[in-house]
C-alpha cells in the first residue's frame, strides 16, 4: 500500500524503507501483492518510473502472431530443433512471444517471470531466441527441442489456425 506519513514528507510504498516524498500524492494507485504498479494512470508521476513501451490488454495482434510463427518455424529449420510434440506448448510459447512484441517491442521469452520486462528486453538475454538458446539449445520453453529431447515431435510447422485454435 502506498501511504504518506504525515508532516514529514514521507512515501512508503508496500515493504520498502521510507523515502521523502518528491511530490505530494494525489490520487491512489494500484500494486499487486509483490509492490509493483499495474496502474500509473493515477499516479503523481514522479512517484512512478516513466516507461516507454505500450501496454494492451487482450490477444496479440494477428500481425505479431504471424511474425512469431514464421520466425517459429524459420528458427527451428536453422537450428535443426523440432516443436514439442504436444502443438499447445508451441501455440501457448508462440502467442506469448507475440503478446510481448505487441506490449513490449521484443519477442521477451514468455514463460519467465521478470521483475522488470523493459530492463529484460533492454539486456537482451531472454529474447528469443536466448542466450541459453543460441549457445546450448536449450529452450526453457520447450518451443524449440533439438531430436534427442523426449518431448520433441517431427514437425517444424504449425499454422496460424492452429495456433489460434489451440489457445482459445
Amino acid at each position: 500500500m502506498l501511504s504518506s506519513v504525515a508532516g514529514m514528507g514521507l512515501v512508503a510504498v508496500s515493504g520498502s524503507s521510507t523515502s521523502p516524498a518528491p511530490a505530494p500524492i494525489s490520487s491512489l494507485a494500484s500494486f499487486s501483492s509483490h509492490g509493483n504498479f499495474l496502474s500509473s494512470s493515477l499516479c503523481v508521476p514522479d512517484l512512478v518510473p516513466k516507461r516507454t513501451w505500450k501496454v494492451r490488454a487482450g490477444e496479440p495482434s494477428e500481425k505479431s502472431l504471424e511474425v512469431m510463427r514464421k520466425f517459429s518455424e524459420q528458427y527451428a529449420r536453422r537450428s535443426d530443433t523440432f516443436f514439442c510434440v504436444d502443438k499447445g506448448v508451441t501455440a501457448v510459447v508462440v502467442k506469448g512471444l507475440a503478446e510481448h512484441k505487441d506490449t513490449l517491442g521484443a519477442p521477451l521469452c514468455p514463460c519467465r517471470h521478470y521483475d522488470d520486462k523493459v530492463a529484460e528486453v533492454q539486456q537482451g538475454f531472454w529474447n528469443c531466441p536466448c542466450v541459453p538458446m543460441r549457445e546450448r539449445k536449450e529452450c526453457h520453453c520447450m518451443l524449440f527441442l533439438t531430436p534427442e529431447n523426449d518431448f520433441a515431435g517431427e514437425d517444424q510447422h504449425i499454422s496460424l489456425k492452429e495456433i489460434q485454435e489451440l489457445t482459445a
